[in-house]
């Protein structure tokens, strides 16, 4: 059987951790999506998330949002914006 690959599993392993599941990398991308926890906020929670998008929405469309590759460059730039 040509293409075949062997897997090796040690047998004290798979008792050890109760068990092995084998998936194909698209199946477990599909649950794994699916295991994201959702929330569902209400009453003032909500409208407090609700106010902070569309101020969040209103600052991105004056360009008063911040580009970076990162949370440290996003706050130096942040800095370097509001310096006195």
């Amino acid at each position: 059987m040509e293409g075949m690959n062997t897997i090796s599993i040690s047998k004290q392993r798979v008792q050890k951790e109760k068990g092995v599941v084998v998936l194909s990398l698209k199946e477990y991308q599909k649950l794994a999506q699916r295991n994201v926890p959702e929330y569902f906020l209400t009453g003032k929670a909500a409208e407090r998330l609700d106010r902070r998008v569309r101020e969040g929405e209103r600052e991105y469309k004056a360009g008063k949002t911040i580009s970076a590759d990162s949370i440290s460059s996003a706050l130096a730039q942040y800095r370097k914006r509001h310096a006195r």
